[in-house]
């Protein structure tokens, strides 16, 4: 059946393709990692369905583009209301899906999505211009154009907000968009389709394509009729997904994840800096900006890590619908496999698992307990590749200079967390940290104006604010003479 009843809201599984629902041949299960039920079929996506979506938002594309950013804005306004107005049944929905804690969904995730609508349709009207500068007597023009289909490929940790991150700033560039959720975690996307439709959403300017990324994800990626690709997720995916860009030269964004370092400096706050490596444990570690690697100055270690150790036998591991619980669910039994694997390499390497390092088996096999490794050799896999769950590492340091050089010492660069109680210190310290984002004394903190993105394997490209117009849109320069007009 293609409707789905699932935590009490109503959702169609089939995809959103031109204004109308279109089945697939065949479905995927998607399942609840809070108890490893069954929600719903899901149609399963190929080349058909992508080409047809691509197809469609192609012949949206000329209509929508012609429209203002005024008007576009206020249909986009139109839909962030109708979101807004529906944030309980999207996040019981999203909470079933992926696991993550209801309480953050009602009170962050999905009222970012409705900010991330608002703020860039209302960008792209009040902000998106630039003075007209002079060039020996000619005037230069700079513009943003509409420049096509936007395929937008999203992670399960966070998939609608993460979608409408990328979402919002496509169709208020004049964009139309072909959206392919995550096969773990689908349904937000289908119900966030027909809210838009709702809305007045014209068909074709945003479309659906479920499915697996190496057929759904692949035939769109593939397609030479689209225009950008946006996609977070893991560094050998983006590969294939830039291999693929490569053959039709299409621009790419990719956020990739990291192996961020939390930096503590030996005259931090204590108390503000085990609440901010406490914090690292968010979303059971399925956070792509986590400081998982805890970098501690050796005259504070001591205290440190008895404070760290009572704060995070605090921590309360449970049903993420339950208002008190802090920690859920990981998302599939594949991936707590996958976190499983790390702990048992990690053992193997010489390091040892402070506490933690096992399932939960008390709540259920997707729930694994917050752990904390220590004592693990330069180099090794645990101090190096991302694990995605809820486990951190910790490191000490003599000196600046080699607390530096191991929050560096990454392939990674997406994020860091310096906790120090001089400002003049953290300006030396963070002038030299690679990383998108650096947070001082505080994690978390984001503004949709500001750039994001990743250094190093951490990811291509800046969005946020201007750089998100200038990757959806075609920036183009248009040059007056000053002289040569006929008429007047």
């Amino acid at each position: 059946m293609s409707l789905a009843e699932v935590a009490g809201v109503q959702v169609d599984t089939r995809h959103w393709i031109g204004g109308q629902r279109v089945s697939s041949p065949e479905t995927f299960a998607t399942v609840s990692p809070i108890d490893g039920t069954e929600l719903a079929q899901v149609a399963r996506g190929g080349k058909t369905e992508a080409d047809a979506a691509v197809a469609a938002a192609r012949a949206a594309f000329p209509a929508w583009a012609a429209l203002s950013p005024q008007e576009r804005g206020a249909i986009l306004h139109r839909v962030a209301d109708n979101v807004e107005s529906h944030i309980e049944e999207l996040s019981q929905l999203e909470t079933a899906d992926n696991g993550s804690l209801l309480r953050s969904h009602r009170r962050g995730v999905m009222p970012r999505v409705v900010t991330n609508l608002r703020f860039f349709a209302d960008y792209a009207i009040n902000e998106l211009h630039h003075p007209v500068f002079e060039t020996r007597g000619h005037d230069n023009h700079v513009s943003w154009d509409p420049s096509g289909v936007a395929v937008i490929i999203t992670p399960w940790n966070a998939p609608l907000m993460l979608a409408t991150w990328r979402i919002g700033p496509a169709l208020a560039s004049g964009d139309t968009v072909v959206a392919k959720p995550p096969e773990w975690a689908p349904l937000t996307a289908s119900l966030f389709a027909q809210l838009a439709h709702e809305a007045g959403l014209p068909a074709g300017v945003f479309n659906v394509v479920q499915g697996f990324g190496t057929e759904a994800g692949a035939a769109l990626t593939a397609n030479p009729g689209i225009s950008r690709i946006c996609f977070t997720g893991s560094v050998p995916t983006a590969k294939v997904i830039a291999h693929a860009a490569a053959d039709n030269l299409i621009p790419c964004s990719f956020e990739l994840g990291g192996k961020s370092p939390t930096v503590i400096l030996d005259d931090a706050d204590l108390d503000l800096a085990v609440d901010l490596a406490v914090e690292q444990y968010d979303n059971a570690g399925q956070v792509c900006l986590a400081g998982t690697r805890l970098l501690v100055q050796e005259g504070i270690a001591d205290e440190f890590t008895a404070r760290f150790a009572e704060r995070a036998a605090q921590i309360r591991q449970g049903d993420p619908r339950d208002e008190e619980t802090q920690i859920g669910p990981n998302i599939h039994l594949k991936h707590v496999e996958r976190v499983e694997g790390f702990i048992d390499r990690a053992r193997a390497d010489g390091a040892t698992v402070a506490y933690g390092g096992e399932r939960n088996t008390d709540l259920g096999p997707h729930y694994f307990r917050p752990t904390l490794i220590v004592d693990a050799p330069a180099g090794s896999e645990i101090l190096t590749q991302e694990v995605f769950g809820p486990v951190l590492t910790m490191q000490t340091f003599a000196s600046d200079d080699e607390g530096l050089a191991l929050a560096n010492g990454t392939e990674f660069g997406l994020a860091a967390c310096v906790v120090t109680g001089s400002r003049e210190r953290a300006e030396a310290f963070t002038k030299h940290l690679v990383a998108g984002t650096i947070w001082v004394n505080c994690f978390f903190v984001r503004d949709l104006a500001a750039p994001f993105g990743g250094s190093k394997r951490s990811g291509i490209g800046r969005e946020g604010g201007l750089w998100s117009f200038d990757f959806y849109a075609d920036v183009k320069n248009t040059v007056y003479a000053p002289n040569g007009w006929t008429k007047e």
